[in-house]
Protein backbone atom coordinates (compact mmCIF):
# COMPACT_ATOMS: atom_id res chain seq x y z
CA UNK A 1 0.00 0.00 0.00
CA UNK A 2 1.88 3.32 -1.23
CA UNK A 3 -1.04 5.37 -2.66
CA UNK A 4 -1.52 7.70 0.03
CA UNK A 5 -4.65 8.70 -2.52
CA UNK A 6 -6.08 5.45 -2.97
CA UNK A 7 -6.05 4.61 0.48
CA UNK A 8 -7.88 8.08 1.80
CA UNK A 9 -10.61 6.79 -1.33
CA UNK A 10 -10.86 3.21 0.57
CA UNK A 11 -11.22 4.68 3.78
CA UNK A 12 -13.85 7.42 2.34
CA UNK A 13 -15.39 4.38 0.85
CA UNK A 14 -15.82 2.03 4.05
CA UNK A 15 -17.03 4.86 5.96
CA UNK A 16 -13.62 4.88 8.39
CA UNK A 17 -12.12 8.57 9.50
CA UNK A 18 -9.54 10.28 7.13
CA UNK A 19 -6.21 8.56 7.22
CA UNK A 20 -3.50 11.22 9.27
CA UNK A 21 0.08 11.21 8.68
CA UNK A 22 1.53 10.67 12.35
CA UNK A 23 3.19 8.43 15.15
CA UNK A 24 1.12 5.55 16.72
CA UNK A 25 2.15 3.53 20.00
CA UNK A 26 1.21 -0.12 19.10
CA UNK A 27 1.31 -2.38 21.97
CA UNK A 28 4.88 -2.98 21.78
CA UNK A 29 6.67 -0.38 19.56
CA UNK A 30 5.57 3.26 18.38
CA UNK A 31 5.74 3.34 14.58
CA UNK A 32 5.46 6.40 11.85
CA UNK A 33 3.06 6.39 9.45
CA UNK A 34 -0.28 6.98 7.53
CA UNK A 35 -2.88 6.26 10.45
CA UNK A 36 -6.18 4.24 9.77
CA UNK A 37 -8.31 3.65 12.17
CA UNK A 38 -10.54 0.62 11.71
CA UNK A 39 -14.17 -0.39 13.47
CA UNK A 40 -13.24 -1.80 16.67
CA UNK A 41 -9.42 -2.21 16.76
CA UNK A 42 -7.63 -0.79 19.64
CA UNK A 43 -4.61 0.65 17.86
CA UNK A 44 -4.78 1.99 14.16
CA UNK A 45 -3.23 0.12 11.45
CA UNK A 46 0.02 2.19 10.39
CA UNK A 47 0.99 2.38 6.90
CA UNK A 48 4.37 2.95 5.91
CA UNK A 49 3.38 4.55 2.37
CA UNK A 50 7.07 4.36 1.27
CA UNK A 51 7.91 0.90 1.55
CA UNK A 52 4.24 -0.29 1.39
CA UNK A 53 5.06 -1.67 4.99
CA UNK A 54 1.51 -2.47 7.10
CA UNK A 55 2.40 -2.22 10.66
CA UNK A 56 -0.53 -3.33 13.19
CA UNK A 57 -1.32 -5.17 16.14
CA UNK A 58 -4.72 -6.74 17.03
CA UNK A 59 -3.14 -9.59 19.37
CA UNK A 60 -4.58 -12.26 16.95
CA UNK A 61 -7.97 -10.65 16.48
CA UNK A 62 -8.72 -10.02 20.33
CA UNK A 63 -8.30 -6.53 19.63
CA UNK A 64 -9.74 -6.03 16.25
CA UNK A 65 -11.20 -7.92 13.43
CA UNK A 66 -9.20 -9.30 10.32
CA UNK A 67 -11.69 -8.88 8.49
CA UNK A 68 -11.70 -5.32 9.07
CA UNK A 69 -8.32 -4.86 7.32
CA UNK A 70 -8.48 -7.49 4.41
CA UNK A 71 -11.55 -5.34 3.72
CA UNK A 72 -9.25 -2.05 3.68
CA UNK A 73 -6.89 -4.18 1.40
CA UNK A 74 -9.50 -5.42 -0.67
CA UNK A 75 -11.27 -1.48 -1.01
CA UNK A 76 -7.21 -0.10 -1.50
CA UNK A 77 -6.85 -2.12 -4.43
CA UNK A 78 -9.89 -1.45 -6.64
CA UNK A 79 -9.35 2.49 -5.79
CA UNK A 80 -5.83 1.90 -7.26
CA UNK A 81 -6.63 0.23 -10.53
CA UNK A 82 -8.94 2.78 -11.04
CA UNK A 83 -6.95 5.51 -10.12
CA UNK A 84 -3.96 4.16 -12.44
CA UNK A 85 -6.55 2.85 -15.67
CA UNK A 86 -7.81 6.59 -15.30
CA UNK A 87 -4.44 7.62 -15.05
CA UNK A 88 -3.47 6.15 -18.58
CA UNK A 89 -7.00 7.61 -19.90
CA UNK A 90 -8.97 4.03 -19.71
CA UNK A 91 -11.98 3.61 -18.83
CA UNK A 92 -12.73 1.47 -15.37
CA UNK A 93 -15.42 -0.17 -13.76
CA UNK A 94 -16.63 -2.67 -11.04
CA UNK A 95 -18.91 -5.17 -10.21
CA UNK A 96 -19.40 -7.39 -6.41
CA UNK A 97 -19.64 -10.95 -7.05
CA UNK A 98 -21.98 -13.14 -4.86
CA UNK A 99 -18.77 -14.38 -2.55
CA UNK A 100 -17.87 -10.48 -1.74
CA UNK A 101 -15.18 -10.29 -4.16
CA UNK A 102 -15.17 -7.18 -6.61
CA UNK A 103 -14.63 -7.62 -10.41
CA UNK A 104 -12.61 -4.32 -11.60
CA UNK A 105 -13.09 -4.16 -15.85
CA UNK A 106 -10.60 -1.77 -17.37
CA UNK A 107 -11.25 -0.43 -21.08
CA UNK A 108 -8.49 -0.33 -22.64
CA UNK A 109 -9.77 0.61 -26.68
CA UNK A 110 -12.79 2.51 -27.97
Amino acid sequence: MRDSLAISTACRRLALKEPVQGIAQLFSESVTGLLVELPGWCYPVVIDTTSGTVRYDNYGGRWGEQRHLERLTQIYAVEKAKIEARRRGYTASERTLQDGSILVSIEVGN
